[in-house]
């Protein structure tokens, strides 16, 4: 299929340069989408579909759909006939959804097993022989512990019935998922965008689609997913990146960035942008020849108290300001006799006396300087929160040292969100057609806003946990996080079964659930293997020491190695590993079969996974974070990162909400 794409002749197909350069870039987007991929084998499954008169359907022809195997992407031979089919397709869903119950017209499953890309093993189900009992497949349990190397993998193989109804959910609604460590969230959103543009291609080219996560890390671990599916356009960055107006080189106290990220401070921001518009006092005078045109006072109020009246944006409503006025001088023209026409309203509109009095009644808002000036006018500020923010928050948002330019100032995240709130109500935000936010639970009302405004008119897939909140500001319910996306009315699912965390490791971080997220229902590990779990105490002074012999011991296993820690612990790690002659990555590096160990500073582990996990000082990690809750919460995080085995390292005691009467 490639050779054919490369052996293309465009020569006198186009009709003129532009054309042949666009035809160029999708043959080269075609050649890469058809890449071979190391290790990743074109099918992993197989469906024999039973013939018509097995299912008691009289026999027209030969309309038996027959054998089809099932891959990542749609395989034809040399005359065009369909070898393989995309797991995406109508045809591939039963290979996900069948059951015993409910064979949906199989007569046998096939999986395939894969070592290295060869292929080693299959096994069959013959789900339409009611005397074969139902059981766990083992070729799915090996691919669900195959040690992770390298960044995160497609599931492609072994997504599960509940998942796969998830994928395929329709694009025109929002959808929110609910699910605890390993149940495979990400996973699930990353193939529903594959599935979207296998769907919907023609509607996502055009309108994009984009892939927001927590952090860089994060999005290195699952930038090769996407590709190894076929889909190279699909756009990945985190909600800084969206917001990235100005460089930011400063932090909020926990307090402020709560203050920042609230909701109400959209109504201090729209306050505050309209009210530059001032009523004109005097009436215009427009000279054109040996003419002047008069339009009054009360007149000129009328069309800028309409324009504010209006739901539009206030750039947009400026921008309409000097052609209404125009408009009114040309009723005058007319009244007097005149013809004028749309070059003579362009005129007026662009007059000298015109632009003075818009510059006047309608000035242009700069947002970042907007936003400079509420962080630093204490009057200002109390102007426009006055019934919005008490004013302990309000001192909370004064700068203590004023900076005098937005370029001195030293912007925090928060404040770029306040900016592009700014932005995006001075000149509308560019809407996606699909959106998938992912570790949504740590995003603040005002950063859901934020990234709602890329969706306005498309729809989007939030995913989440609100056991794994580590923010102050933090989700406390989708219903609340929807609404401040603008999507109220989206369907939230929840996923349950843990396919990623060991049956004793989710068993013992399931403890502190009652304490952070009461209510939440704890995840049920479907692995077979319990893993292996053990909670080491060090004496004081050789905890060090104790961390790098449990790293040793961890990497006598086969599979990546994270060891996380508290943030402030990182630096004397680091020491303690090249002082032992152990190297390391930092998150986000690949792992590889020579270099499988990775130093995670806890504020960064949160969507990672490793075979085996070190972790180093839990009281630590609660103690990192301003308040308890939250704490626990990035504890919680840290010890459900281990797909086969975890090793507790302190010397600290343990936080109390780990013991099992706790």
């Amino acid at each position: 299929m490639r050779e054919e794409v490369e052996a293309l002749d465009i020569k006198d197909v186009t009709a003129n340069w532009v054309n042949s350069i666009v035809l160029e870039r999708q043959i080269e987007d075609r050649i890469k989408a058809l890449a071979d991929l190391a290790h990743t084998p074109l099918f992993f499954g197989r469906l024999d579909y039973l013939p018509p008169d097995r299912l008691g359907r009289p026999v027209v022809g030969d309309d038996s759909i027959g054998t089809v195997y099932i891959g990542r992407r749609h395989v034809h031979d040399a005359q065009g006939d369909p070898m393989v089919i995309d797991w995406r397709a109508p045809v591939s869903q039963p290979y996900y959804q069948a059951s015993k119950k409910d064979p949906q017209d199989v007569g046998l499953r096939r999986r395939f097993g894969y070592t290295g890309g060869e292929l080693t093993a299959y096994e069959d189900e013959h789900l339409s022989d009611p005397a074969e009992l139902e059981r766990t497949s083992r070729l799915l349990q090996a691919e669900i512990e195959r040690p992770r190397v390298g960044p995160m993998r497609d599931i492609v193989a072994t997504i599960q019935p509940e998942q796969d109804e998830i994928v395929r959910s329709d694009l025109s609604g929002t959808l929110c998922v609910q699910g605890g460590p390993g149940t495979g969230k990400t996973a699930v959103g990353l193939h529903r965008v594959a599935y979207l543009l296998y769907a919907h291609r023609e509607r996502l080219a055009r309108t994009g689609t984009l892939v927001i996560g927590p952090n860089r890390s994060f999005l290195q671990y699952i930038e090769q997913v996407l590709p190894a599916l076929g889909e190279l356009e699909v756009k990945q960055a985190t909600v800084d990146d969206l917001v990235a107006h100005v460089e930011v080189r400063g932090t909020d106290e926990a307090a402020t960035a709560v203050v920042k990220g609230d909701a109400r401070m959209a109504e201090v921001l729209r306050r505050a942008v309209w009210s530059h518009v001032s009523m004109p006092s005097e009436p215009l005078m427009v000279v054109r020849g040996s003419r002047r045109w008069r339009v009054p006072a009360y007149e000129l109020e009328e069309i800028v108290r309409e324009l504010t009246e209006r739901d539009i944006r206030y750039g947009a409503a400026r921008e309409a300001l000097p052609q209404r006025i125009a408009h009114a001088v040309l009723v005058r023209m007319e009244q007097a006799g005149e013809a004028p026409d749309d070059r003579v309203q362009n005129a007026v509109a662009r007059n000298a006396a015109v632009k003075a009095l818009v510059k006047e009644c309608w000035p242009a808002v700069d947002p970042a300087k907007l936003v400079l000036r509420l962080l630093s006018d204490a009057e200002f500020l109390a102007e426009h929160a006055e019934g919005v923010l008490s004013e302990e928050e309000r001192k909370l948002l004064l700068w203590a040292k004023p900076a005098r330019s937005v370029k001195t100032a030293k912007w925090s995240a928060a404040d770029a969100v306040l900016i592009d709130e700014v932005t995006d109500l001075v000149e509308r935000t560019h809407s996606l057609g699909h959106v998938v936010l992912d570790e949504a639970q740590d995003l603040s009302p005002m950063q859901y806003r934020a990234v709602g405004r890329r969706c306005t008119t498309g729809s989007a897939t939030v995913l989440g946990d609100l056991a794994q909140g580590t923010t102050p500001w933090a989700t406390r319910s989708w219903e609340d996080a929807l609404a401040h996306l603008g999507k109220p009315e989206s369907r939230i699912e929840e996923l349950t079964a843990g396919f990623r965390v060991p049956s004793e490791v989710i068993a013992y971080a399931s403890r502190l659930l009652p304490h952070m997220a009461p209510g939440l229902a704890p995840v049920e590990s479907v692995r077979e293997n319990p893993g292996a779990f053990e909670v080491r105490t060090a004496a004081p002074g050789t905890e060090d020491a104790a961390v790098v012999a449990a790293c040793a011991d961890a990497l006598g296993h086969e599979g990546s190695i994270g060891l996380i820690a508290a943030d402030a612990r990182i630096a004397p790690l680091a020491e303690a590993l090249e002082a032992a002659g152990m190297p390391y990555l930092a998150p986000g590096e690949e792992t590889t079969a020579a270099s499988r160990l990775t130093l995670v500073p806890a504020s960064l582990a949160k969507g990672l996974e490793y075979d085996y996990v070190v972790l180093d000082e839990p009281a630590a990690v609660v103690d990192g974070e301003p308040d308890e809750r939250t704490g626990l919460r990035r504890l919680y995080v840290a010890l459900t990162r281990a797909v086969s085995g975890l090793t507790i390292v302190h010397a600290a005691p343990l936080p109390p909400q780990l013991e099992p009467s706790a």
